[in-house]
This record gives structure tokens, sequence and C-alpha cells, in this order.
């Protein structure tokens, strides 16, 4: 959609005809859909779905993720004026129908039935074809992903972007707690620790079930190169999910986040590795735990939009003409 169309266009999240092309509208006026997409519950002919799971009940110390959705879409209005950076050319808004699915229902005095409610909300939207960017919430919802993917395609290959492992031992599978998260998905078959990796770790864990970590420390020595080429080995040409929790990055570039940990990733890093991981078999990802209430000036959200739309390039990246 060029400026000049855009001029007689109100609100593309509603009015837009063609679910491709770039967007004009004013950042700071209309619906915030993410990257000014279409809303829409009609995906037969999507390529990929956005959607937002703003659950924050399983959080250890600061909630606030349930308005993550939210924050995000806002801050992605300021994204689709141009294709990504860094992307050769790239241009998954113009080349493929990306929609805005909204977000997940649920009742929130309910906890206990959200996770199976995670579950077949992906499930609708996987079994029609389209990949998912998901837009948290808290890390647990991450799970009920996994379950609803690793029905379609197995024990998934996992790229975990975080501070924490979220590995601690929890044996209790109807506990709901996005610190076991990953535990639970490896006990419960959902990943294969081989072929699986987790990035920015600096936090302690006692047993990593025998997955692969680069700790924050490794990626700041080696750099992003090193990272890419390591991470590429480990997962292959396997169907791939990247989860990236916000607080992979350090609290100085994202301090609205419920357990923030210093020396973490700089923005920069975190591009530069989610950038050069293109050509992985990336069927999925999401973005989670993005908290408002803790942040300073939208600079979390910012980030958190910034990494969805990497997200859907790495999901679009091998399907470009």
């Amino acid at each position: 959609m060029s400026l000049e169309d855009a001029k007689t266009q109100v609100d593309l999240a509603f009015t837009r005809k063609d679910r491709r092309g770039l967007a004009y509208e004013n950042a700071f006026g209309g619906a915030t859909s993410f990257l000014r997409r279409a809303y829409s519950k009609d995906i037969a002919s999507a390529d990929l779905v956005v959607t937002g799971i703003p659950f924050d009940q399983a959080v250890t110390h600061r909630p606030g993720t349930r308005f993550g959705p939210r924050a995000i879409r806002e801050a992605s209005t300021l994204q689709p004026y141009d294709p990504p950076y860094g992307w050769d050319g790239f241009d998954p808004l113009g080349e493929f129908e990306i929609v805005d699915y909204g977000d997940m229902p649920f009742d929130y005095a309910n906890v206990a039935g959200v996770p199976a409610l995670i579950e077949a909300h992906i499930k609708t939207i996987i079994n029609q074809g389209p990949a998912t960017v998901t837009l948290g919430g808290d890390h647990f919802i991450t799970l009920p992903i996994l379950r609803a993917y690793a029905t379609k395609y197995g024990p998934m290959s996992v790229i975990q972007f975080d501070a924490h492992s979220d590995l601690w031992a929890d044996d209790d599978m109807d506990r709901i707690d996005h610190g076991t998260f990953m535990y639970k998905a490896v006990k419960l078959g959902l990943v294969d620790v081989t072929r699986s990796v987790q990035i920015g770790i600096r936090t302690e864990c006692d047993d990593y079930c025998g997955m692969p970590y680069i700790d924050a420390r490794e990626v700041h020595e080696k750099g992003s190169a090193y990272v890419v080429d390591k991470v590429k080995k480990i997962v292959g040409g396997s169907p791939t999910y990247v989860t990236f929790d916000i607080d992979a990055l350090d609290p100085a570039f994202a301090p609205g986040t419920g357990t923030p940990v210093w020396g973490g990733l700089a923005s920069w890093q975190s591009a530069a590795i989610l950038r050069d991981l293109a050509g992985i078999n990336c069927v999925g990802g999401d973005v989670v735990e993005v908290s408002p209430p803790y942040d300073a000036g939208n600079v979390t959200a910012v980030a958190g939009a910034h990494v969805a739309m990497e997200l859907c390039c790495l999901a679009l990246w091998n399907k470009r003409k």
C-alpha cells in the first residue's frame, strides 16, 4: 500500500483490503494491531498469525505481563513503514499475509483451566496452516504452546533466550509456574534436548536436564557469530520453536520485566543473533515477560515489538520467493 493509498484509509486494522503491504498510518493514532496488520479470525489464507495471551498468574515476583500484548502492539506501530533492517531486503509485510488474531479470552479466576485453553487456542491456528508468533504474558504460556506444536511436529527443537533456565525440578505437572515450564516440557517429551539450546543464562541451575546452554558471559566474550554457529549446529534442520523471555536482555535494555537480572544481553547482540539465525526451520515463536507497569519510557515494549518482528522474519524466511 502506497502513502497516497494510505491517505484514503482509516484504521488499516479494520479496513485493509490487501493483507500484504507496509503501513503509513500515524504511529500515535488508530487501532494498535500488531504492525498495523488486519484484525481477523479468518486465517484460511494467512501465512503467519500473531496472537496475544495476557496471562501473568504464574510469576514468582512482579506481575504485570497481562498488559504485555497490548504494550507490544502499541510499540509495533513504529515499525511497518519500512522492511525490517538487516534482512537483505526481505519484506515479510509485503510478501506474506500476517494476521493479528487478537488475544485469547479466558476466565482470570479459573487459573487451572488456562493451560488447556492455550493449547486449544494455538492448535486452532496451526492446524489451519499458519505459524504463530505469540505475545505474552509470562513464560508459563510456552508450555501449553509447546504441547500444541509437539502434537503437530513431534518433540520440538527449542531455542530459548532467557536469564533463567526454567528447568527447576517440579514433578507436579498440574502446577502452574513460569520458572518450571521447561523442566515440564522436557519431562513430558515435548522438547528434544539434544536439538535445543538456551542463550543468555545467568542464574544458577542444578540440572540442565541435558540441554546445552550458552550463558550471557559466553555471548559477551565470544560474540554473536560464535553463538549463531553453535546454535545452528545444534538445531540443524529440525522444526524449531524460538521463545524469547525479554529478561534475556540486560535490565538497562529491558527494565519492564518481572525478574530482571544484571549482566544480560544487549539489544544489539540479540538483534544480530536473531537475524543471523535466518535459515533455521522456525515454525513458531513467542516473546514473553514484558511487564509495562515496571517499564520506563516503553523501552521494554519497544524491544519486545522488535523481537516479535524478528520472529516473524525467522518463521517466514524459508518461504520467501
